[in-house]
């Protein structure tokens, strides 16, 4: 049974098609990346499986239960974090997610427990004793995390869960979310790559409302890696660095060359051909390196080019 299935799935806001024929699956206990352009339809697909919005055309299956008219079997085997999330300001920290315990149906003693552990999980229990009005947006979304995990949930979907942090503040949600795997089914919407690229375990990039790949992580960067080599010249060595390339753009195993001052990037056809001369024609041509490298395709590299060519077909 999977975490998540979706099938066919469309939607429709008047004229605009925010989904187009959706297809996924999300294996159970995995972290899933869902990525896309603004406006793709990550939101769209989120509100749906959650019983916030309804499709149009085509069905969705969370927790092994179909998402339908009557949401109720889903709600209580979900936890969900919108992009900016709302409370009872007036509200404690501790106050608050007592009350998700008791919207949830959680005994007294159960509750006090879980909400301690949540507390501590998201790093606020020194502050579980303040209003909510003066807490940070940073310090709303960890809140926010910690309210959508309150009834143990076996699918956590989370829409941007991470952007209003700090950089130690995503470092500690991220690890949270690695603890998560195998734990429950993590469907994860998010801008920032380089997190998803941390921990997910398998991709999926959407545009104008279609799945353009759905991938494990290892698989997207090796199907879609262009070879590259990236060299560094000390300063003053500008001028053979540029004879260099000059030379190099005549090789027909060099695919391009995107040049910056001291620094040069080499797309390459040949990745054997590569490592045979790129090195000792550098070294021929006299130029002092700081630094010689064979680089890792980034996941950005491969976001912008499914997403350019699902946006020119």
């Amino acid at each position: 049974m999977a975490g998540i299935r979706i099938e066919g799935l469309h939607k429709y806001y008047g004229q605009v098609h925010a989904l187009d024929g959706l297809d996924l699956t999300v294996e159970p206990g995995t972290v899933f990346g869902f990525l896309g352009p603004n406006g793709a339809g990550k939101t769209t697909t989120i509100r749906i499986l959650t019983g916030l919005a309804r499709a149009t055309q085509g069905d969705a299956w969370v927790a092994g239960e179909k998402v339908s008219a009557d949401f109720k079997p889903v709600a209580h085997r979900i936890g969900y974090l919108p992009e900016e999330p709302a409370f009872y300001d007036w509200m404690t920290p501790r106050e608050f997610l007592d009350h998700i315990g008791r919207v949830f149906g959680l005994p007294a003693s159960q509750r006090a427990a879980r909400v301690k552990e949540l507390l501590e999980l998201v790093g606020l229990e020194d502050v579980s004793k303040r209003r909510i009005s003066g807490f940070s947006r940073g310090m709303r979304q960890r809140l926010g995390l910690a309210q959508s995990l309150v009834n143990k949930p076996e699918v956590l979907l989370l829409d941007e869960a991470v952007s209003a942090l700090d950089p130690a503040g995503r470092k500690e949600v991220l690890e949270l979310l690695e603890r998560l795997r195998g734990q429950c089914t993590v469907f994860m919407s998010t801008h920032i790559l380089t997190d998803v690229e941390r921990v997910c375990d398998t991709i999926g990039i959407i545009a104008r409302g279609k799945m353009l790949v759905q991938s494990s992580r290892e698989k997207l960067l090796a199907q879609y890696a262009i070879p590259a080599f990236e060299v560094e010249v000390e300063s003053g060595f500008e001028e053979p660095l540029n004879a260099w390339i000059e030379g190099l753009r005549r090789e027909n195993w060099i695919q391009s060359i995107q040049d910056n001052g001291l620094i040069c990037r080499i797309l390459v056809e040949d990745i054997e051909a590569a490592k045979h001369n790129l090195l000792p024609s550098a070294m021929q041509a006299g130029l002092v390196m700081t630094r010689y490298e064979m680089l890792r395709p980034s996941l950005e590299d491969i976001f912008l080019r499914l997403v350019g060519e699902g946006e020119q077909e």
